[in-house]
């Protein structure tokens, strides 16, 4: 999937052109740049959420395997599909409130925009 198509998506979806949100659309695009992400950012430091659509996690440092995770990223979709695009940054996400970040490396904005496509 490639950033023109994630604009595509998002601006059909979430930006007025159609009311009706086409969650099918919309879960394949989260979980296909999700994928994208854990593979520039492969590990399991970070646990990345975009309820109800997915979850993942990446980056490197120590990993967790009970409970909740030390470093935790929680945003909605439409927040998600903005930042991989680049219509929005990760510091006006967060500062905007649009994305909960929890943990000393909860951090993605060396990966964002997403460059690469699948």
């Amino acid at each position: 999937m490639n950033c023109e198509k994630v604009t595509r998506i998002r601006s059909r979806n979430f930006l007025g052109s159609n009311p009706r949100m086409l969650d099918k659309e919309i879960l394949e695009s989260v979980k296909a740049t999700l994928r994208q992400l854990s593979s520039v950012a492969p590990g399991r430091a970070i646990e990345v959420r975009v309820p109800p659509y997915a979850v993942i996690q990446c980056g490197e440092g120590p990993t967790h395997t009970r409970g909740t995770p030390p470093n935790v990223i929680e945003m909605d979709a439409e927040t998600w599909l903005a930042l991989v695009d680049g219509t929005q940054t990760w510091g006006d996400a967060l500062v905007s409130g649009s994305v909960r970040a929890s943990g000393a490396r909860a951090d993605l904005s060396p990966y964002l925009p997403l460059r690469t496509t699948l």
